[in-house]
């Protein structure tokens, strides 16, 4: 059995409030993407994305996820609940908001659209995975992944990097650049409780609450990703207002492999879903 032990906040809710500031936001307006990054990822990641919303009058907060876990354990539920109340709070006379998410970060934001408090105008997930139906396949998850969590907590980061990026989904390429990952390691405690608190084999499967989610939606897929191009014809069937985007020639990391597309992609969504 793999454990994690850290120490935990006297008030876990207003640690999160203070570390906002770990979230990078580009412009202001009337119109923001809050964007949820991907495993073993950062709010770094969406820079070139922010910047090509921002040219485009779409203003984006990009969110740190490991600060939701900086104190204490957090399910995807209470996270659903946790990004919604900070989206309200800072929502006050903002005229829309689109939740985009990508892989992990795309699972966080439908377990935030599913709930009935769901302050968002629209949205965009990117390659996610609405939940393994068979109790053995979450098992076998589960597993996985502490091992993935004793590596990323315990072991050599770089080794862990590696070997994570060697994965044939994400096509053996890294995201980001060295230095940048590198810079991750301080985020390592947090990271390695991801994979036990937000992994696809904890998750319960969130098919049959799709329909939950009356907002637009666009889901984007990679043309070479077919495991999650599947996925993603599946799921978008079983929401009210959804349709499936797939991008050209583009693996698992839509926004990273095909970042000019993905972009012009969202940008004429949200201009057409939410002014």
């Amino acid at each position: 059995m793999f454990e994690l032990i850290f120490t935990s906040c006297d008030d876990s809710y207003s640690m999160i409030r203070h570390t906002r500031q770990t979230d990078e936001i580009r412009g202001a307006g009337a119109i923001e993407c809050w964007c949820l990054h991907g495993a073993v990822g950062s709010a770094g990641d969406w820079r070139e994305f922010a910047a090509a919303m921002a040219a485009d009058s779409i203003a984006s907060r990009a969110v740190d996820l490991w600060r939701f876990l900086a104190c204490e354990p957090m399910s995807m539920l209470r996270f659903g609940e946790a990004l919604n109340a900070e989206a309200n709070d800072a929502g006050a006379g903002r005229a829309k908001r689109v939740l985009v998410g990508y892989s992990m970060g795309g699972r966080l934001a439908l377990h935030a659209l599913a709930r009935a408090d769901a302050p968002w105008d629209a949205a965009v997930i990117v390659s996610a995975h609405p939940g393994l139906e068979d109790a053995d396949e979450r098992r076998a998850r589960l597993a996985q992944d502490a091992g993935w969590a004793t590596k990323a907590f315990g072991g050599d980061w770089q080794k862990f990097l590696e070997e994570w990026n060697a994965q044939s989904v994400l096509a053996g390429r890294p995201l980001r650049d060295a230095d940048a990952s590198a810079r991750l390691v301080m985020r390592r405690r947090e990271i390695a409780r991801s994979f036990v608190d937000w992994s696809l084999g904890a998750q319960e499967p969130m098919w049959g609450e799709l329909g939950r989610i009356k907002v637009p939606v666009l889901w984007v897929v990679g043309e070479r990703d077919e495991k999650f191009h599947g996925l993603g014809q599946r799921a978008v069937s079983m929401m009210p207002q959804a349709r499936l985007a797939v991008a050209p020639s583009a693996g698992h990391r839509v926004p990273w492999d095909c970042g000019e597309w993905f972009a012009a992609r969202v940008a004429e969504f949200v201009r057409a879903s939410v002014c």
